[in-house]
């Protein structure tokens, strides 16, 4: 038997210390909602999306300093039409103190809108350090990214741990969300045999309706095989059904070894869900110490 199946209501406690939310620029009333459940400065990351702007991206940051938590807003390289595009979003973090950590991604249009082709590029350009950034957070792919190579994605985890630690700054991944803990776990392994120390926030899907939570997973690449659907707790009979990641995070307890994994923590998509993202994990952190 593993010895930590045992002890798996309090290891799944330990990773869900320091977990981390994630909402859009137009989150403000949800994360207000929810704030009263989530713990006193809890990261909360601000995405980058193409359907907000400057203003509505920097009005997130600020509420979530408002309300007591870490604002970690996101920096979408393909995105940014220009240098100045760039050092205006950087200058206002800095002038509202809300950009120590950052969270750097290549972003979602097929070709760049400016000069930054990836986040690699927005490290290695200087410009966070100088505007006052201290942690930048990157991308994991455990389960591979549906239009980039498997080595072409060590080769640039590598490469931007490396270049985090050549500018002097504090990094951690964040994993793409999945539906099966055993592959994560995996992809963990081989990211400390590549000599990779960087903490790892595994992405986690928040409790959301399971079409949602099926439309997400075909967007980013996600294995969602009917075999795995079921093991996470789908019911593919019931898409109006909603799913909690309760199973998920049990098996990832299960097998996690710190001295194999190292630093661990959860990292929620909430998917527009913020309070009940919160809800449930408070729920279920209180589970886990009984």
């Amino acid at each position: 038997m593993n010895p930590l199946c045992s002890a798996s209501p309090s290891v799944s406690a330990s990773l869900l210390d320091d977990f981390s939310l994630e909402m859009t620029g137009k989150d403000i009333p949800n994360l207000e909602a929810a704030a009263p459940l989530v713990p006193p400065g809890t990261r909360i990351n601000v995405t980058y999306l193409g359907n907000e702007d400057l203003r509505m991206r920097l009005a997130a940051a600020r509420a979530v300093k408002r309300l007591g938590f870490r604002p970690v807003p996101h920096l979408s390289a393909r995105r940014l039409g220009s240098r100045a595009d760039f050092e205006e979003f950087l200058a206002g973090l800095r002038s509202d103190a809300t950009g120590a950590e950052v969270f750097a991604v290549g972003g979602d249009p097929a070709s760049p809108q400016g000069p930054y082709p990836d986040s690699l590029s927005l490290i290695e350009s200087g410009l966070p350090a100088a505007y006052g950034v201290r942690h930048i957070g990157i991308s994991g792919y455990p389960e591979g990214h549906p239009s980039i190579a498997p080595e072409a994605l060590w080769s640039a985890l590598r490469d931007k741990s490396a270049a985090i630690a050549a500018q002097g700054l504090d990094g951690s991944v964040i994993t793409q969300f999945g539906f099966a803990a055993e592959p994560v776990l995996a992809w963990i392994e081989r990211v400390r045999d590549e000599g990779i120390t960087l903490p790892v926030r595994i992405g986690v899907p928040g409790p959301a309706g399971v079409r949602r939570l099926m439309g997400y997973a075909a967007r980013f690449g996600v294995g969602t095989s009917a075999s795995v659907a079921r093991k996470y707790g789908l019911s593919l009979t019931n898409l109006m059904g909603t799913a909690g990641p309760d199973t998920f995070l049990h098996t990832l307890a299960d097998g996690y070894d710190p001295a194999r994994h190292g630093a661990v923590k959860v990292h929620f998509y909430t998917f527009g869900g913020l309070e009940a993202t919160s809800a449930w994990i408070t729920r279920f952190r209180k589970n886990a110490l009984v």
